[in-house]
C-alpha cells in the first residue's frame, strides 16, 4: 500500500516561488505596472522667460514670505495689482492691498486644511458654498493686508486656453509676479498671452503704437465688467495700469509679437506695423481661443451672406477676416464673456467676504471711483 507523502514546508515554498508553467490557453499574465498619470515633460529653462517679471527685492521677499505661511499645498501662485506693480493714480504713502491668486490640485481639500489653519479668514457660512474661484479678503498677514483667491489648476488652465470666462485669463494678460511656478500653467499662460496678441491685432489698424497694443490687451478683462458701470471701480483703470507698467508689458509681449508672421516691431521702437490683408488676418482669427471663436462664428452663422464653413474652409475664414465689422464683433463677444463671469464672481465675492468685509471692500471701491471722477473733472 502506497503512502501519500505530506508536502514538506520547503516543498510548499518551492511551488509558491516556482509555479508550474501555464498552458497556451492560459498564458502567464503580464507583470502589473503601477498606474501613472501623464505628466508634462520639463520645459526648457528659457521657455516662458517673458513671464518672469522683476520686482524690488523687498517686495519679492514679502510676497514669498506671505505665500510660505500657508500650510495647504499650492501648485502655482502669483501676485498682481497695484500693490505689486505701480499704477498711476496712487500716492506714494498709500499701501494698496496685496492681491494673490493660488492654483491648487483639489480645492475642497485645500480649503479644509486652510480653514483649520486660518479659520478667521472664512465667514461662518463659507462651508455652505462650493466656489470656483474663492476669495478671502482683508486678511492681515506679515504686516500687510492681503486678498487671496483660490482656484484649481484645471480651472485656471481651461480659462487660459479657451477664455471660458476670461476671469483668470484676463488678469494674467497684465503684469503679474509669479511666486510659485508650474510647468503646465506656464505653458498654457504662454498660449494665453499669444491669444491676447492675436485678438488685439484683429482689432487694431495696420500701424499702431505699443501703448495702443498694451491698452487694448489690458482692456479685454474690463470690457463688459459690471463693476465698470457702477460706482465701484476706477474708470481710468486701464490708463493707470499701462501708464506705469509699459516696461513690464513690453517684456511680456515683445518676443511673442515679433514671432508672429506679418508683424514688424523693431527693437527700441514703439511703432508696430502688421499685415492687414484678409489672408493674414484669417491666420489670427482661426487661432483665437475656443470660446471666443465660437461666439464669433455663431454671430456670423446668423448671416446668410457668409459662405458655409463646410463648403470651403479657407474661403470661409478669409471672408470673415475681411469683414470690416470684425473688430466690433470680437469686442461684443468679449463683452458677453466678461459680463457673465464678472456678475457671478462679484455676487460670489460679496458672499464669501461676509457682510462687514464686503461693506468695507465696497466702500474702498467707491472711494477709488470718486477719486478718479474728481481727477477727470479737474483735468483740462
Amino acid at each position: 500500500m502506497n503512502q501519500r507523502r505530506c508536502p514538506t514546508p520547503q516543498g510548499r515554498a518551492d511551488r509558491q516561488h516556482n509555479p508550474a508553467p501555464r498552458t497556451r490557453l492560459s498564458p502567464q499574465p503580464r507583470p502589473a505596472r503601477p498606474l501613472r498619470h501623464p505628466t508634462l515633460a520639463h520645459l526648457p529653462p528659457t521657455f516662458g522667460r517673458n513671464q518672469i517679471l522683476p520686482v524690488a527685492d523687498s517686495t519679492r521677499a514679502l510676497l514669498e514670505d506671505i505665500v510660505a505661511q500657508f500650510n495647504a499645498p499650492i501648485r502655482y501662485a502669483f501676485a498682481y495689482g497695484s500693490g505689486v506693480f505701480e499704477q498711476d493714480g496712487y500716492k506714494q504713502e498709500e499701501k494698496p492691498m496685496l492681491d494673490f491668486m493660488f492654483a491648487v490640485t483639489h480645492a475642497d481639500h485645500w480649503h479644509s486644511i486652510n480653514m483649520n489653519q486660518f479659520p478667521g479668514h472664512y465667514p461662518l457660512h463659507a462651508r455652505e458654498i462650493s466656489p470656483g474661484v474663492w476669495f478671502n479678503t482683508h486678511v492681515p498677514m506679515k504686516g500687510a493686508t492681503i486678498k487671496y483667491g483660490v482656484t484649481t489648476v484645471d480651472n485656471l488652465c481651461s480659462d487660459l486656453l479657451n477664455w471660458r470666462t476670461l476671469y483668470l485669463a484676463g488678469r494674467m494678460h497684465k503684469p503679474i509676479r509669479i511666486i510659485k511656478d508650474d510647468a503646465r500653467v506656464r505653458l498654457t499662460q504662454q498660449v494665453n498671452l499669444t491669444s491676447a496678441v492675436r485678438t488685439a491685432l484683429l482689432t487694431l489698424p495696420a500701424t499702431f503704437t505699443q501703448r495702443e497694443l498694451f491698452a487694448r490687451i489690458a482692456a479685454f478683462s474690463y470690457a463688459g465688467d459690471v463693476r465698470m458701470a457702477l460706482p465701484g471701480e476706477n474708470r481710468a483703470k486701464v490708463a493707470n495700469i499701462v501708464g506705469r507698467q509699459g516696461p513690464q508689458f513690453r517684456e511680456l509681449y515683445h518676443r511673442l509679437v515679433v514671432g508672429l508672421p506679418g508683424v514688424h516691431w523693431p527693437a527700441h521702437m514703439e511703432s508696430i506695423h502688421q499685415d492687414t490683408a484678409p489672408l493674414a488676418r484669417a491666420a489670427h482669427l482661426r487661432k483665437l481661443p475656443a470660446d471666443l471663436l465660437k461666439g464669433v462664428t455663431e454671430h456670423y452663422a446668423a448671416r446668410s451672406a457668409v459662405h458655409p464653413r463646410e463648403a470651403d474652409e479657407a474661403a470661409y475664414w478669409t471672408h470673415l477676416a475681411g469683414d470690416e465689422k470684425l473688430p466690433e464683433v470680437i469686442d461684443g463677444e468679449i463683452r458677453k464673456l466678461v459680463r457673465y463671469s464678472s456678475t457671478v464672481q462679484t455676487a460670489k465675492g460679496l458672499v464669501s467676504a461676509g457682510p462687514s468685509k464686503g461693506l468695507r471692500y465696497a466702500s474702498e471701491k467707491i472711494g477709488k471711483w470718486w477719486r478718479s471722477r474728481n481727477a477727470g473733472a479737474g483735468s483740462p
